[in-house]
Formats: C-alpha cells, structure tokens, sequence
C-alpha cells in the first residue's frame, strides 16, 4: 500500500500549552479514517496539519512525500483537499455555487480576474452533478441551506483531484435529513476505487458513513486507540475517551453511542 501521511511522536504547543502529544500514525492510501474524541481533544488541529495549515512543536510530519518544514507547503496544499466550516466563511455570499467549486482549482475564494481551462469548467460541472448540486449551479452561496453549503464545501475539496481528502465535521449540525444525505454521499465516495485517502473529523460515531475502514481516538492530545474501525470501536474504548460509561451498537454498517 502506499503511504499517504505519516507521522512520527508528533507535539504541538499553543502558548506553552500541549494541544498534541506523542501522536504516531500512518494513512495509506486506501484507507478511510475518522477521528473522534471530546471537546478540545486536538482532533481539529490534527487536521489542520495534514492540512499542512499547522506545523508540528516536535516529531515529523510527512505528507504525500513532502516533510513538514522542509517543504513548500503552497505546492503541497493543492494536493490536498480541506472541507471544513473556516474555509466555508471565506466563501463570498455572493460568488455563484458553481464559481464557489470552481475557484479551487487556483486555490482562491473567490473570483477575481484568474481564467479557467475548458477542462477545469467541465470538471467543476461534473464534480457539482456528483454531490447533487448541479440544480443549484446558478444559485448564490449565501442562499443556500446548511446541508447544501455542505456539500459545496465537499464538492470544492474534491475539485482539484486531491490525493488526500480531509473533512472536519461534514455533517456537523444538520438536520436528519440533510445530515443522512451527506453520509450517504460520503459513503458512496469512499467506496470509489478512484477516490483518494480520505480522514474525517466527527463528534459523534452517528455520522460515521458506512465505506470508512480505520478510526483514531484522541483524549486530551493523545491517542488512546487506533486501527480498523470494526475492532477499535468498542464502548470501553469510548467510555475511556468521553469520561463516562457508553455503550456502541451496530447496524447495517452504522454506529451508535448511547449511555449506560
């Protein structure tokens, strides 16, 4: 299998404070992470640097062959495909759903006076039928629902054929419906022999999509388990991590956290 990301006792340190410790971990290609953990538990910046957005206090990060600090991070980055709701704020209201999907492809927010290849305004088309947003092509970004500005920000990431795809909290405060739609796209995604090495952040083992293989569960900045999701996920393991007797059920593929 190919290596997508490896990190080596990574730390990191925000004001003298430990946000990461000792976090040793390798993504291969083919495989579908999720991260859990509670509040302030280090999962949002531990994407951030695969993100190559947050640089690491000690150990080594390396991503798609490129170390961390011996690379320049605005070649690595295009390669790399970021959905979460920081970059979904730098999205003008009124830039167009489809010039919103389209603009990744320079790595900017919003339209300027870049130019765009036929091939880029195709792929845009295509990846907007693909995520359901093709109706709403026309549309402006502040006109839509939570749920639809979701699946903009999915469909942005996925915009540049990234090699590493990174998705903090996409499904994070949708209704029922809305929320089951974006699961069941992830989930069809991930399945895709042609998609790329994928890690999701999620609050909640509810939203996990069906097609994701491994889990890593963080408590306090550090890893307290890791490995396939089927044989990692355990209500000892959660009741660890959350402070609290739980309990996961399975079903058709889904999971469940209930209290005990």
């Amino acid at each position: 299998m190919t290596t997508v990301a490896l990190l080596d006792n990574v730390g990191f340190e925000r004001d003298g404070r430990p946000i990461l410790r000792d976090i040793s971990w390798t993504i291969d290609q083919s495989q579908r992470w999720v991260i859990v953990g509670p509040n302030g538990a280090g999962k949002t910046t531990l994407l951030g640097m695969l993100a190559s957005f947050v640089q690491p206090s000690q150990g080594t990060v390396t991503i798609l062959g490129e170390r961390l600090g011996k690379t320049d991070v605005f070649e690595l980055r295009p390669r790399v495909g970021f959905a979460s709701s920081d970059m979904a704020r730098r999205i003008p209201d009124n830039e167009t759903v489809t010039d919103a999907v389209l603009t990744a492809a320079w790595g900017v927010t919003g339209r300027w006076q870049e130019t765009y290849e036929d091939i880029d305004v195709r792929r845009a088309k295509r990846v907007l039928s693909e995520w359901r947003l093709d109706h709403l092509a026309a549309n402006y970004v502040g006109t839509l629902s939570d749920g639809e500005r979701k699946r903009v920000q999915i469909a942005r990431a996925v915009m540049t054929d990234p090699e590493l795809l990174l998705l903090d909290e996409p499904a994070g405060s949708l209704d029922v419906g809305s929320r089951e739609d974006v699961i069941e796209m992830l989930d069809h995604f991930s399945g895709e022999a042609s998609s790329p090495a994928m890690v999701m952040v999620t609050h909640y083992v509810e939203e996990i999509p069906a097609g994701f293989t491994h889990i890593l569960v963080l408590q306090d900045g550090a890893i307290i388990a890791q490995g396939p999701i089927a044989d990692t996920l355990t209500g000892e393991v959660m009741s660890e991590a959350f402070g609290r007797p739980l309990s996961i059920t399975h079903n058709n593929g889904r999971y469940q956290a209930t209290a005990l």
